[in-house]
């Protein structure tokens, strides 16, 4: 014990700092950004799923792995705001990040100091911030794919039954919380460089197979819902066909990948980029086959999603940058001559960009410098959540003066952001039921009418842009429009809707 705090004593004591840092990071404001579409219908799936047991694979019907909501179903009533209840998970997964890539850079350069600093990158770095903080699947499936990396290692590099076990659950998690885990599978025999005789490659072989094994049988679990064949027929929804390289070689390629390094330089930040080409200049002798292992891991998923992925957003790449942020850490392995101050002066741009989109992140999103489509799913429209928290509030204080009335509020669209959003936040109000109404709204929706003739105390909650009349002309009177950030000029959604959209929040006076 003393020769361990002897030789690890302010690692720990670092390392644990650190993490605790990286999680207030994570929950101070954790509410601070309205409910984004999928954190709605993800968290309201979590509820149904723990309310009915026989919709435990709920999330399959819409070609989604429910591992995420499994998760959060065990808790999401425990706690009051449903919202930071899915959050929390995502912060959850990001102290897992952490602390795999403290073991997979250790692992790989045997520095404690690059190991440290690889947490301390991801705990400050806006990336990783913004999504460790979203109830979104990306970041539970991006730990998933730090420990299965970081356990393939070992099993390449030891040959170890027990190490290739371990891995294939890992694996085998991975691939019950989204699609993307296929890359993982896909990359783990690239260790295989590590292997010192020519001999071995049959021992690894069968390990690879164990861990093959186990991960698929972990995911053939889903086939005990009844939609399991969604999983592959929604992935089509998603990706183009792979002939689609001899017709368009280019396409999307060329746009998707300067867009991805111009996210990075924003979000990464720009910092992270300039100490990933110093770890690789200043490692690459030494450390050749692990600088191609951590580059595979990085590159590979993300040529294959610039080229096929049909929408291409920040979220799809979060779980293939981890290698970056290794070899980034690097960069302060052994440093000598001129590069310790090159290295120091990359940092300070790092913590610079960082602390400065960090600080409007955790106080004033709206004015931390997202991409621009970034910025306009999260704050811009019908996918940004603002208002709904706020009528939602409105709603339970009318339940409170109306204890025996019912109450009924429409939402524009049947699934998503509203209808999802605004149910997630009043599901346990008795006798009050929200009901969707469908798009492009040209009068009050028929089951609202027979709800007010039925002397229903009736509402309804729509976007301005799915508004195709007037509002002043229907007989709806307005309790509160909620403005969305203004639209970035020169996009579509501007030159169609107009420079801002705003959430309507209605009573519905009569059914005329």
């Amino acid at each position: 014990m003393k020769k361990f705090w002897r030789d690890w004593g302010w690692v720990a004591l670092a390392g644990l700092g650190v993490l605790i840092f990286g999680f207030v990071l994570r929950l101070y404001h954790l509410t601070i950004i309205p409910v984004f579409a999928d954190e709605a219908i993800y968290i309201r799936w979590s509820q149904i799923m723990a309310s009915e047991p026989t919709l435990r694979f709920l999330p399959l019907s819409d070609g989604k792995q429910p591992l995420f909501m499994w998760i959060l179903m065990f808790y999401v009533k425990r706690l009051s705001d449903p919202l930071f209840a899915g959050r929390l998970l995502s912060a959850l997964s990001g102290i897992g990040s952490m602390i795999g890539l403290f073991f997979l850079t250790y692992r790989v350069f045997k520095s404690k100091l690059s190991a440290l600093l690889a947490v301390v990158l991801w705990a400050v770095s806006p990336l990783s911030l913004f999504f460790d903080r979203m109830a979104l699947v990306d970041a539970m499936l991006t730990c998933f794919g730090i420990w299965t990396f970081y356990l393939g290692l070992i099993t390449a590099e030891t040959l170890r039954l027990d190490v290739a076990i371990g891995a294939g659950f890992v694996l085998g998690l991975a691939s019950l919380t989204k699609s993307p885990a296929l890359f993982f599978a896909a990359l783990i025999p690239v260790a295989v460089i590590l292997l010192k005789k020519p001999k071995d490659i049959f021992k690894y072989a069968g390990l690879l197979v164990v861990i093959y094994v186990i991960a698929f049988g972990m995911y053939n679990i889903q086939r005990l819902g009844p939609n399991f064949a969604l999983l592959s027929s929604r992935t089509q929804d998603y990706v183009f066909p792979l002939s689609r390289i001899f017709v368009y070689p280019l396409d999307p390629i060329r746009y998707n990948l300067p867009t991805t390094f111009s996210w990075l330089s924003v979000m990464g930040p720009l910092g992270l980029m300039l100490l990933a080409v110093i770890g690789v200049i200043i490692n690459f002798k030494k450390y050749r086959k692990y600088i191609f292992i951590l580059g595979a891991w990085f590159l590979a998923p993300l040529i294959f999603e610039a080229e096929f992925t049909k929408s291409f957003t920040l979220r799809y790449v979060l779980f293939l940058v981890p290698p970056l942020y290794v070899i980034a850490a690097s960069a302060f392995n052994g440093l000598v001559g001129k590069w310790k101050y090159i290295s120091a002066f990359a940092f300070i741009i790092f913590a610079v960009q960082s602390g400065i989109f960090d600080y409007y992140l955790l106080t004033n999103p709206q004015k931390a410098n997202f991409p621009w489509r970034e910025r306009s799913g999260y704050f811009q429209e019908w996918t940004s959540g603002i208002g709904i928290k706020e009528a939602a509030d409105y709603i339970r204080n009318i339940r409170k003066e109306n204890p025996q009335k019912k109450i009924v509020v429409g939402t524009e669209g049947y699934f998503g952001t509203l209808p999802d959003g605004f149910t997630m936040y009043i599901q346990d109000l008795p006798n009050t039921i929200v009901v969707g109404t469908g798009l492009g709204i040209e009068k009050i929706p028929q089951p609202l009418v027979e709800s007010k003739l039925s002397g229903n105390l009736t509402y309804f909650i729509v976007n301005k842009s799915r508004m195709w009349i007037d509002p002043a002309k229907l007989n709806l009177k307005l309790i509160e429009a909620y403005p969305k950030e203004l639209r970035t000029p020169g996009t579509t959604e501007y030159q169609q809707y107009g420079p801002q959209d705003s959430l309507y929040f209605f009573e519905v006076l009569n059914g005329k």
